[in-house]
């Protein structure tokens, strides 16, 4: 009963987190808003506490605004330039591909591929992400992240030879994520709806079929 609870628990965490976090910057950007539209207040004579809806209301308007404008420029020449210097910053490649991955597989893109290889038994297979379709250092050989279960921020890297990578098409990064938070209760069949071993074909297939398509 305990585990259970721990377990339910632990899924409603990581459902709660990104919300938190969405929740933790905007406040964030709203506090140093609320300074700017406080100086402007200031300067114009007008006091703040008598028109605190007012001063909310500002705020909410310069977050806004300020995101369209940072959303504008992220598409331009001068956003890649800036990148090319922030890129020097210790970490931020690293974050930025974390992040990208969360956006594709919300957008519903196969940037992230969940595939299938050979486990720690002879017979058996483990479930992973190919995060990145670059092929290795080692020729034909491709890097395949197994996550832990059922905290999936910790895991194995492998160097994968292309013939033993099982694609398993459909599936994305949240349902991965939702076989490793359910500890093996669903099976990814029942997470995808689909049958057994129907959806699987080999990368080199899967390879052949983008270039083709």
């Amino acid at each position: 009963m305990f585990k259970k609870i721990f377990n339910t628990a632990l899924q409603g965490f990581f459902w709660i987190l990104p919300i938190l976090l969405i929740v933790f910057i905007v406040d964030w950007l709203f506090a140093k808003a609320s300074i700017l539209t406080l100086i402007l207040f200031d300067g114009l004579g007008v006091n703040t506490s008598e028109y605190f809806l007012l001063w909310v209301i500002a705020g909410v308007v310069a977050t806004v605004l300020a995101l369209s404008v940072i959303g504008s420029i992220a598409t331009t020449r001068i956003a890649s330039m800036l990148e090319l210097l922030v890129k020097k910053v210790p970490f931020y490649s690293t974050i930025k591909d974390i992040v990208d991955i969360f956006n594709s597989s919300k957008k519903g893109k196969n940037d992230v591929l969940v595939v299938a290889i050979k486990g720690f038994t002879q017979s058996g297979y483990n479930i992973g992400l190919m995060y990145s379709i670059k092929q290795s250092i080692i020729k034909d050989h491709y890097t395949v992240t197994l996550s832990m279960s059922p905290i999936p921020n910790g895991g194995f890297m492998f160097e994968i030879h292309e013939d033993d990578i099982l694609v398993i098409e459909g599936a994305k990064f949240n349902d991965n994520l939702n076989y490793l938070l359910s500890m093996g209760t669903k099976s990814m069949s029942e997470i995808l709806s689909q049958d057994p071993s129907n959806n699987l074909i080999s990368f080199v297939e899967w390879k052949k079929k983008q270039t083709s398509a």
